[in-house]
């Protein structure tokens, strides 16, 4: 497993919030498909449809769609906007309009980053404290920064700011 450091995580940051937004726009597209057969995302009526591909993936809406766990959906996405009034679910435009969940999860396992909830978009980097202890640097979607860690046994409720202490 990589070990991230406060300023390694902070750096990939930006990279991550377009990666987890692909990832809950996935999700709640199978939502929505999964609770009456459309997928539609809000705020999507009128726009025109860029073909952007949305890929469940694995364990993200499993069984959603007629294929199993690859239940493929397009959606309608404003072009060259992350962020479209307020719709939180667009597609970002800094990737390719074939990036799907799928991809943007590989990338993340690669990483050793840990997505803990795809909804609130909470991840952990696996860190290392200076004592040798595994911390997680704790993060989700809508923080501004990296300012939280908490040992792998406390969990999302043990959050603690950074920086590290000095000993565990």
């Amino acid at each position: 497993m990589p070990y991230w450091t406060e300023d390694e995580a902070r750096a990939y940051l930006p990279r991550l919030r377009l990666l987890l937004t692909v990832v809950r726009r996935a999700a709640h597209l199978a939502v929505s498909a999964r609770g009456n057969g459309h997928a539609s995302m809000p705020g999507a009526a009128g726009r025109a449809d860029t073909g952007a591909q949305v890929d469940a993936g694995p364990g993200v809406g499993a069984g959603a769609g007629e294929e199993g766990d690859r239940g493929a959906a397009t959606g309608a996405v404003p072009p060259g906007s992350a962020r479209d009034g307020g719709d939180d679910l667009a597609v970002p435009a800094q990737l390719p309009v074939t990036f799907d969940a799928a991809d943007a999860l590989r990338e993340l396992e690669e990483k050793g980053i840990v997505l803990r909830d795809p909804d609130r978009g909470l991840i952990d980097f696996p860190a290392r404290h200076p004592g040798g202890r595994d911390v997680l640097l704790c993060w989700q979607l809508g923080e501004d920064d990296l300012a939280w860690w908490h040992l792998p046994e406390d969990g999302f409720a043990g959050r603690r700011p950074l920086p590290l202490p000095p000993e565990l």
